[in-house]
């Protein structure tokens, strides 16, 4: 349920306004040596502190820096070198390329102002594959410990690039929302509700979101419900959308959706239910509820009274790693890309933008597509990352890809470098 947000590979922080206050006579080979004093240090061949500002390496530790640099090395080979530097338009600033064995990463970088013009700011925005294949993101993704499937394919039919693990049943955390949001479309279209109608809020669920702490009652339209609810995973949005639709609604569009093993998530869980069940003063209930039938997990449900479950409870227990995963949400990756299709099908223009609000792609891979749509998942032990793709020839295709570990923590940026590998797969995005 923790919100996720794919993020760019960020080595840095802002350099602020010391690029004003940078010379402007800042010379090429100054950069040129500081970009290779930056591969120096990502390669363990000189010391952070020689190289990177104390504010850098504040916000960027250098056992961070150190993990970066192995999780980059482990997706696209060693890094090899620099490739160019290209003085930025800011005195201080350029546009870096760095090499690495198969693949070519774009970046900026900031110097500071005064002497020794160390780094203030690096930040790598793309990579280019150059020797990359859909065998190898395929094979490097199943090497994975515990539990991976990955399926991207053309959206309307046709042999898919990658399939892994496609039909297994795996917890995906809060892209179950993707449910949600079909089964609101499902109601509009049907006209039995509205996008500019207006409900109240009514009871709070915990983060990720923002409308935990708005103000009981709050006037909210169901497309600022929908949109919250999908690009800021909002919690309490979400639970608000499961009342008004009815819970027996949304289980319901799942099985429609074409889910192979809808039964899996029935009864629904709302996201506070969920939080509730991982809290170990409802150990009990949960223990009831994972090893009972329908008729036993809607009954658990009633008694469940998540109202008395606290926020700390609920932080503490998901702080210790990764807990009762067999409470959750689940579907395949090939469940996930018939509910990208259905949603796609619904041919309306709100859902679409609804999408695309947080694509989770730099803006590199934002030109290269016609259209990106994104919804993602996360707990301590599970991440989903599920992109619905129009490429620039005018060709949808779906990405979802999940990754399970019950027992340990999930190297995050790991399982994002190979989805940048797998959407770079596809021709003509």
């Amino acid at each position: 349920m923790i919100r996720l947000v794919l993020a760019l590979l960020l080595l840095a922080v802002p350099a602020g306004s010391q690029a004003q206050e940078i010379a402007a006579a800042e010379s090429a080979d100054r950069l040129a040596g500081r970009a290779a004093d930056a591969v120096a240090v990502l390669r363990g061949e000189r010391p952070p502190e020689e190289v990177f500002t104390p504010t850098f390496l504040a916000a960027v530790p250098a056992d961070r820096l150190a993990a970066m640099s192995r999780d980059m090395n482990a997706q696209f080979g060693a890094m090899t070198g620099v490739e160019s530097v290209t003085p930025g338009a800011n005195p201080g600033s350029a546009v870096i390329v760095l090499r690495f064995e198969r693949a070519l990463a774009d970046g900026e970088m900031q110097l500071e102002a005064n002497e020794p013009q160390r780094i203030a700011g690096l930040l790598i925005t793309n990579f280019r594959l150059i020797a990359d294949t859909a065998q190898r993101t395929q094979a490097d993704l199943a090497a994975l410990p515990g539990e991976t499937a990955i399926y991207l394919a053309p959206l309307d039919g046709g042999e898919p690039l990658l399939s892994h693990n496609a039909d297994q049943q795996l917890a995906i955390g809060s892209t179950f929302k993707l449910y949600v949001l079909s089964s609101l479309a499902r109601s509009i279209r049907e006209g039995r509700h509205r996008w500019d109608e207006v409900v109240r809020l009514g009871e709070k669920s915990f983060p990720s979101g923002e409308l935990q702490g708005w103000p009981d009652g709050a006037p909210l339209t169901l497309q600022t419900l929908a949109t919250l609810m999908i690009s800021i995973s909002d919690n309490t949005a979400t639970d608000q959308l499961i009342r008004l639709l009815g819970r027996e609604a949304v289980e319901a569009e799942i099985a429609a959706a074409g889910h192979a093993k809808p039964r899996g998530n029935t009864p629904l869980l709302t996201t506070r239910e969920m939080f509730a069940l991982k809290a170990p003063s409802r150990a009990g209930l949960a223990a009831d509820f994972q090893a009972g039938d329908t008729a036993v997990r809607r009954s658990v449900l009633e008694r469940l009274a998540p109202e008395e479950v606290s926020l700390a409870e609920v932080n503490a227990a998901l702080a210790a790693g990764p807990r009762l995963l067999g409470i959750e949400w689940f579907a395949s990756t090939l469940d996930l890309t018939a509910v990208l299709r259905r949603l796609r099908d619904l041919g309306d223009p709100v859902v679409m933008d609804i999408l695309s609000v947080e694509p989770a792609a730099s803006q590199a891979e934002r030109a290269r597509w016609a259209y990106i749509g994104y919804k993602g998942g996360s707990e301590p032990g599970v991440l989903n990352f599920t992109w619905l793709l129009r490429s620039r020839t005018g060709d949808w295709y779906a990405l979802a890809m999940s990754w399970n570990i019950p027992e340990a923590a999930l190297d995050q940026t790991t399982f994002e470098l190979l989805a940048r590998r797998a959407m770079a797969l596809v021709p003509g995005g």
